[in-house]
C-alpha cells in the first residue's frame, strides 16, 4: 500500500473526475453487501457513513433523493408489469446525485489520492437557509437544528466512501476530520437508512467520530433508500 494524500477538488474539478468516483462509490457498497467492514468509514450515507459510519469505510450521506428514472420496458418490476428502477447506489443515479450537489452554493469535495487515483471521497454542502428537509420530522425538530438550519450554518455531509482495499488505515477519519474542518458551519448533520444507522461498525465509528441522535425524518422523495431516515448531528468548533 503507497501514501494517501487527501485533497481538495473544485466544483470543476470533481465533474473529471465523475467516473472514477462513481467507481469508487459502486466498489465501496459492494464491498459492504459482500461482508466488507467498515472501519474507515464514515458516519453518512445521502445519506450513508462508515469507519464507521454507516458510510462505506465508509459511506454516507445525508439528503437521499427520489426513486431514479425508470427505464421503460416489460419483464422488469416486480410482476414484469412495472418500469425498472436504477438502484439507489448505482453509478449512474451517484453521477446523478453528484452532479447536482457539485451546483449546489458552498459544494465542497474531498479525494485520497493513492498513486494518482481516487482511493476515497467525502463531500457535502451547507443546507439551505429556506430548506424544508425537516417536514416530516418525527415530533418536534431539536431546536439548535431548527435554529442553525434557519441561520445557514448547517453542513450536510452527502458522502464518504473508502475503497475496500484501503480500508482498516484511518482514512475515512482522515476525510471526514478534513471536510468537516473547512465547513465553516456550526452544526453537521447527516441521514442514514436504518439498516445503515445500526451496523455494528457504523454505530462504533459515528460515536467515536462525534456523531449523536437527534430522531427521524420521514423524506416523501427518499424512495428506495428508505421512507424513515435516522437523523444523526455533530457540533463543529467555530
Amino acid at each position: 500500500m503507497g501514501d494517501v494524500f487527501l485533497r481538495r477538488l473544485s466544483r470543476w474539478q470533481a465533474d473529471q473526475y465523475r467516473d472514477q468516483l462513481a467507481d469508487l462509490h459502486v466498489a465501496a457498497y459492494d464491498g459492504a453487501a459482500h461482508g466488507v467492514t467498515a472501519r474507515d468509514a464514515a458516519p453518512v450515507r445521502d445519506a450513508a457513513v462508515h469507519d464507521a459510519t454507516p458510510v462505506r469505510d465508509g459511506a454516507a450521506s445525508a439528503e437521499p433523493h427520489g426513486r431514479g428514472a425508470p427505464v421503460p420496458g416489460p419483464g422488469h418490476g416486480p410482476g414484469h408489469g412495472e418500469p425498472y428502477v436504477e438502484p439507489f447506489h448505482s453509478r449512474s443515479r451517484f453521477r446523478e446525485r453528484l452532479a447536482e450537489h457539485s451546483a449546489r452554493p458552498g459544494f465542497d469535495l474531498v479525494i485520497a489520492d493513492s498513486g494518482g487515483r481516487p482511493v476515497g471521497c467525502a463531500y457535502g454542502y451547507p443546507l439551505p437557509r429556506d430548506s424544508d428537509r425537516w417536514h416530516g420530522f418525527a415530533g418536534p425538530v431539536p431546536g439548535q437544528l431548527a435554529e442553525l438550519t434557519a441561520a445557514g450554518r448547517v453542513f450536510a455531509v452527502a458522502e464518504l466512501v473508502v475503497t475496500p482495499r484501503e480500508r482498516r488505515r484511518g482514512i475515512g477519519r482522515r476525510l471526514h476530520d478534513r471536510l468537516l474542518s473547512g465547513s465553516g458551519a456550526a452544526l453537521a448533520v447527516l441521514l442514514l437508512s436504518p439498516a445503515d444507522a445500526h451496523a455494528t461498525a457504523a454505530e462504533a465509528a459515528r460515536r467515536s467520530w462525534g456523531w449523536q441522535p437527534a430522531g427521524r425524518v420521514r423524506l416523501p422523495a427518499a424512495g428506495d433508500v428508505g421512507d424513515a431516515l435516522e437523523v444523526f448531528v455533530r457540533p463543529l468548533r467555530r
